[in-house]
């Protein structure tokens, strides 16, 4: 496969490295090379198989507009952009593209979503979630932290559910949702070691969307990886 990297941060470059370890042909650009989505012509996407998205939230909505124009793939990474979610998916399958988006590509983060989804089952109990991350990371609360809120919603309507977000040199990522009753405690906890993690998510999930058309949230597919 032929990918192409938007951004290389942290987790861009590392979403490239793991790529090529997988034996893909990559190309990356960064934002000063795609300026308003300038790079990403139909020339440019010829024979690129995916794009991968780790930008930022209005860079990130201009390359999914000119990558779904065009009909063709985008994973993103990114988050902060998804008051335009239901426009980016009419595009997707307007122009017979594929959009697969999250706020989170770790496996082992899918997984702390299908156990809060139980844990918010329970009765007599108040939720509360924190997240750390590095002290660069643009958004509080992060996407993930609001994507576990939501889950506890779902079963929980109406209910208070604060969020502590800490920004702290250079942590990976860790987030913990409490569930509080009168008599005990109870806690999940994923405390990312490497970013790799996330990286490998997001090129499997370019593997999976390479020959794929329509809009999908990560959570919905990544027991098909």
């Amino acid at each position: 496969m032929l990918l192409l990297v938007l951004g290389k941060g942290k987790t861009g470059s590392l979403v490239a490295e793991i790529a090529r370890e997988r034996g893909h042909g990559v190309r990356a650009l960064d934002i000063t090379e795609n300026q308003n989505a300038s790079a990403l012509t139909a020339p440019n996407l010829a024979g690129v198989d995916a794009v991968i998205d780790f930008t930022a939230p209005q860079a990130a909505l201009e390359n999914m507009r000119a990558v779904l124009a065009l009909g063709s793939r985008i994973v993103v990474g990114t988050t902060g952009w998804y008051a335009h979610l239901d426009e980016m998916k009419a595009l997707a399958h307007r122009r017979h593209g594929a959009l697969l988006y999250g706020t989170n590509f770790s496996i082992g983060v899918q997984k702390l979503f299908r156990l809060t989804a139980e844990l918010a089952q329970l009765d007599g109990y108040q939720f509360s979630i924190s997240e750390t991350h590095h002290t660069s990371k643009l958004d509080a609360p992060s996407g993930t932290a609001l994507t576990l809120k939501e889950i506890i919603l779902e079963a929980r309507p109406g209910i208070e559910i604060p969020i502590t977000s800490l920004r702290v040199g250079d942590a990976k990522g860790e987030h913990i949702v409490t569930a509080t009753s009168e008599y005990d405690m109870l806690e999940l906890r994923h405390d990312a070691h490497s970013r790799r993690g996330f990286a490998l998510g997001a090129v499997r999930a370019a593997e999976w969307i390479a020959d794929k058309h329509g809009a999908w949230e990560f959570r919905e597919i990544f027991n098909q990886l």
